[in-house]
């Protein structure tokens, strides 16, 4: 284990554990886990972070679930570091950088991507969202959804289309700050289960920013910067459910009578070998990803095996504290079903390469 993500699983064991921490995220806990430099890791060193790698964020990411057992908690720091980490640090100028990421590093800021929109999801061909040049920079016209930290940020980034080739779209990325006339947030479906992380909506009616306001390359953003960081948020996703379950069966092993025999020993005692597979697999796959290869199978397999346990808790009766990760596990396996189906069917019909 790092020492990040040690810092982070005594962080949420002292802070965390046997705690409810409401349906939006609890100002003290933002500020304690700033002071605990929990939002350093993965960042820049140039900018205020410790520098480390996708799977030291990965690892700490498990280790903060798996002490506090707040998976809806583990999905706010996540978003918090990988959107700082890939889009920010990944594609920003030296400007845009200096503005915003020693703020992330501190917890003074935070970001949210909006790329999905209502009705059409994150599918290229069916967003609407446009920005048309001005005089002075662009002016945004349209809305997204499903913004994961929406509620608690102070910057968006904006996936709009900037320019059309030949009946194709082209797509940029801009900063909006939440400052900016026009921005409104709407609000988006709950999920009690995955609290405190909030989502939102924001319509953007007539944003200007200025020309300075484009993260990375006009024009090439979908490709460049959305669809390398789905990759990304997969990867930290089986993270997050690794630690998730490997909570959820610490809890059940912790309550086990001292007198337990065999037969009720024993399932339980399985399930823990099977958490230490989940956690091995999920380390490889942040491990593959620093070196630009997506382990596709070992997702896949993550999740299978995740719904496999949750079952076998299930058939135990899980004892109530289980129940909230129960339900987490299951919206974040519903989540993108259909495209994971296909990349399923794509590693079978490539003859188990992907």
């Amino acid at each position: 284990m790092t020492h990040q993500a040690e810092h982070c699983l005594a962080f949420a064991r002292r802070h965390v554990a046997g705690r409810d921490l409401g349906a939006s995220m609890p100002a003290e806990l933002w500020r304690a886990m700033a002071a605990a430099g929990l939002f350093r890791i993965g960042l820049p060193l140039a900018h205020g972070g410790d520098g480390a790698k996708l799977s030291v964020v990965a690892a700490a990411e498990r280790a903060l679930i798996a002490g506090g057992g707040s998976p809806g908690l583990g999905t706010v720091w996540a978003a918090h570091q990988m959107i700082a980490r890939h889009f920010l640090a990944g594609f920003g100028t030296e400007a845009q950088q200096a503005m915003w990421l020693p703020r992330i590093a501190s917890g003074a800021s935070t970001a949210s991507i909006a790329i999905s929109e209502p009705k059409v999801g994150a599918h290229p061909k069916l967003l609407t969202t446009r920005a048309t040049r001005t005089a002075t920079g662009w002016r945004i016209e349209g809305e997204k959804s499903f913004l994961t930290n929406g509620p608690i940020a102070d910057l968006f980034i904006v996936l709009a289309i900037t320019s059309e080739e030949a009946g194709r779209k082209r797509y940029s990325l801009l900063l909006v700050p939440e400052s900016t006339p026009g921005l409104s947030r709407t609000v988006a479906a709950d999920y009690p289960a995955l609290h405190p992380a909030g989502h939102c909506g924001v319509r953007l009616d007539g944003c200007e920013v200025s020309s300075d306001a484009v993260l990375g390359v006009e024009g090439d953003a979908y490709a460049a910067m959305a669809l390398p960081f789905r990759d990304a948020e997969d990867a930290l996703g089986v993270s997050g459910t690794a630690g998730n379950i490997a909570h959820m069966v610490e809890l059940l092993a912790a309550a086990l009578p001292a007198d337990a025999g065999t037969d009720l020993a024993a399932p339980v005692g399985r399930l823990l070998g099977l958490s230490a597979l989940l956690d091995l697999a999920a380390t490889q796959v942040a491990a593959a990803l620093d070196e630009g290869r997506i382990e596709q199978g070992l997702m896949i397999g993550i999740r299978t095996l995740a719904a496999h346990i949750a079952g076998e808790i299930r058939v135990m009766g899980p004892l109530p504290e289980v129940a909230a990760g129960l339900a987490a596990l299951d919206v974040g396996l519903s989540v993108a079903r259909g495209p994971r189906a296909v990349r399923a069917a794509r590693l079978a019909m490539g003859g188990g390469r992907i």
